[in-house]
């Protein structure tokens, strides 16, 4: 079974009076969770220099979408009159369209590299691109179970689940991992995106990282479970494990709802709920693959193969991909005004939709990049 979902362009047009409500049709829009208390928050202001191009133009990721939408609302109220157009296309078509020149920046789900990030230098004059970490979420295991509501599932169990070794829910191991649950003898219904997505690349990454072994399909941004059913976008498997009970896939945490339950993951310190403050612990411990670099491409592997106790490990970073150098000028600027106040003013706003704000020590990174763009 294949689920499509419309792919049509969605342009944001920075409006200061853009009302939120307007983005009701998000599904982040509809968590019901906050982030503003969460620990290392930075929600702080910048100097932003306004000016430069208008309508700035982004494609790729939809996983931040709902963050784009604010961030361009903050955008305008910080420099009147600027306008950010943003397609939420998927990230592979994102770092397509960068790549190509069709767009100012990309938005990708997962840092570029290889063939990719060799295209960037290309179109960026021969000086590299930069992935920029601005949107952080969790990523969530989501189950639709008749009559279970509270499901526990360790790196391995997820990875067998996943690649087809674990077949049915009251399978032994599954029964182990969650005494007192009740799991009945229905097949398990795997559910995956069927498009290019850096969510699937992050998950995958997450089940080679934490499965002890169990995952040897390898990591990208297409599904390689080989199991299962593929749906087009978040939307489109969240529908699939919603009209399937005893289905299981995995989306950005704003999607579970309606019927759907995120799991708890056990990285060996007993069961963490999905919440963003068990998000910012996992996050406290970011690396970076090139230290002491503005290409801020996150190693999540260290994250996802930790025990922090109390940590949720499973999370995604959605990265701005721009030129450190090569913009004309007036390109320049609009793009650092812009990703200045998405680091800044406009964090605790998508906190508020159930992100995970930059870290003090992260945005202070972020802001050194986006500074040194020419």
């Amino acid at each position: 079974m294949k689920i499509m979902r419309p792919m049509g362009a969605v342009g944001i047009v920075a409006s200061a009076a853009l009302a939120l409500a307007a983005c009701g049709s998000d599904p982040a829009s509809n968590t019901g969770t906050s982030t503003s208390g969460a620990a290392s928050a930075a929600t702080g202001t910048a100097n932003v220099q306004c000016g430069g191009k208008s309508p700035l133009s982004g494609e790729g990721s939809t996983a931040q979408k709902t963050a784009m939408d604010i961030f361009a609302q903050q955008y305008a109220k910080a420099c009147a009159g600027q306008v950010v157009n943003y397609n939420a296309t998927g990230s592979g078509a994102g770092v397509k369209q960068f790549n190509a020149k069709q767009v100012d920046f990309g938005g990708s789900d997962s840092p570029i590299s290889g063939a990719d990030a060799d295209a960037a230098k290309a179109r960026c004059a021969g000086s590299p691109a930069w992935n920029l970490p601005m949107v952080v979420g969790p990523v969530a295991i989501a189950y639709k179970l008749d009559g279970v509501t509270n499901l526990t599932l360790t790196g391995e169990l997820a990875a067998k689940i996943f690649n087809g070794q674990i077949k049915t829910w009251n399978d032994p191991a599954l029964v182990a991992a969650n005494p007192g649950v009740n799991l009945p003898a229905k097949p398990i219904q795997v559910f995956s995106r069927s498009d290019e997505s850096g969510t699937t690349d992050n998950f995958q990454h997450y089940l080679a990282a934490a499965g002890k072994g169990a995952w040897t399909q390898g990591t990208g941004k297409a599904f390689k479970g080989g199991v299962g059913n593929g749906a087009s976008g978040s939307n489109g498997v969240a529908s699939g494990i919603r009209g399937a009970d005893g289905a299981i896939g995995y989306v950005e945490s704003s999607y579970v709802k309606d019927g759907l339950t995120a799991a708890k993951l056990n990285s060996g310190s007993g069961g963490v709920e999905l919440t963003p403050q068990n998000v910012a612990k996992a996050l406290d411990a970011a690396a970076f693959k090139t230290p002491g670099t503005n290409d801020l491409a996150m190693d999540l592997d260290k994250i996802y193969a930790s025990n922090t106790p109390g940590a949720y490990p499973l999370l995604l970073a959605t990265y701005e991909i721009v030129c450190s150098k090569g913009y004309d000028a007036d390109t320049a600027k609009a793009v650092k005004a812009f990703l200045t106040t998405a680091a800044t003013t406009a964090q605790q706003p998508i906190a508020d939709k159930g992100f995970v704000p930059l870290p003090q020590s992260l945005q202070d990174k972020v802001l050194t990049a986006v500074n040194a763009i020419s």
